[in-house]
């Protein structure tokens, strides 16, 4: 495994974003959303993801001169279109648009219609949090998750993210609705690791921690079983409805073309919950005692706790990144 540096991984990224006629510094910024991924350790939605972007540009999925506009407005609330743009782009912009309102009306909702894969969710989770702002994001996909009672993907694998800022760390939880995302068994299945527990059924019906049994089948296990199917149900009618964009059922079920996505951004400013203060000491007193000490050998983590780990790590260590994957981005 190669470390290579946050600034030589976002220079090499860039420079490949900026060949497809990409100005400069929107280039940069989607850059480093892609780089800053990766250094959180979510490579399977950072580097690893970029090739695939850049196909998605090569189809015509992705249109890199789009910017997302908005088209509606309703006070604390406004709608927008991405205009099939760069998905990470689009998202930061939406979320940035929702903690703009956040600051004007105490809370903020972007509802997005028309956009692309928005790569790791928690980003725009991070970006809440770091503006001093309560996040929450969530995006629809393709048909990539089994209803519960069903064996055949018809719902979405829909990622929500949840942030609450903290000066010493921030808590930020991004989650699928499966027990582990496609990234997540790809990860697993390259380690050749078997899944902590079950998280889908192989080609017999059963239950299984073979990851690549999973990826066979793509019979994810939803979270809580027919708990998640709903929620990722549910998921999909509030983004579509409230962007007046596309269902799940109505998104090719084709990764190297899934577009036309509909997702929600919304942001609380902190005086609507007593101000920063007041948070800040509701959290650390929530996780004091989350985290009082359990049996020796275990320990309580809050989500966000490792994310913060391996950036601290990787920003001294350099960017753990597969030597052929490294290759494949420089050859771009």
């Amino acid at each position: 495994m190669l470390r290579i540096s946050y600034d030589e991984l976002s220079g090499a990224l860039r420079r490949a974003i900026e060949k497809t006629g990409m100005p400069p510094e929107r280039a940069d910024r989607c850059a480093r959303l892609f780089a800053d991924t990766t250094l959180d350790g979510v490579t399977t939605h950072g580097i690893a993801r970029f090739p695939r972007f850049m196909r998605m540009i090569g189809n015509g999925s992705i249109d890199v001169h789009a910017t997302p506009e908005r088209v509606e407005a309703f006070g604390a609330m406004e709608r927008w279109d991405g205009r099939r743009g760069p998905g990470n782009l689009n998202a930061y912009a939406c979320m940035e648009a929702a903690i703009d309102l956040a600051r004007a009306h105490g809370i903020g909702c972007v509802a997005l219609a028309n956009t692309n894969h928005w790569m790791r969710g928690g980003t725009y989770g991070w970006q809440a949090a770091d503006a001093g702002t309560i996040g929450i994001c969530w995006t629809n996909t393709m048909p990539n998750l089994p209803p519960w009672g069903a064996s055949d993907p018809r719902v979405g694998n829909n990622p929500i993210v949840l942030a609450v800022p903290r000066p010493p760390g921030h808590i930020v939880l991004d989650m699928a609705v499966s027990q582990f995302s496609m990234g997540a068994l790809e990860s697993y299945r390259k380690r050749g690791e078997p899944l902590p527990v079950a998280g889908g059924f192989d080609a017999s019906g059963e239950l299984t921690r073979d990851a690549a049994a999973i990826e066979a089948t793509r019979r994810l296990l939803p979270i809580g079983f027919w708990k998640g199917s709903g929620l990722a149900l549910m998921l999909d009618l509030l983004a579509a409805s409230l962007s007046r964009g596309n269902a799940t059922h109505a998104i090719v079920a084709d990764p190297e073309r899934e577009t036309g996505l509909s997702q929600v951004f919304i942001a609380f400013d902190l005086a609507v919950a007593g101000g920063p203060e007041a948070v800040t000491r509701l959290v650390e007193d929530v996780l004091r005692h989350m985290q009082q000490p359990t049996a020796p050998g275990t320990s309580v983590r809050y989500p966000g706790e490792r994310t913060l780990q391996t950036r601290r790590r990787n920003t001294l260590d350099g960017i753990p990144v597969p030597p052929d994957l490294w290759r494949a981005v420089q050859a771009l």
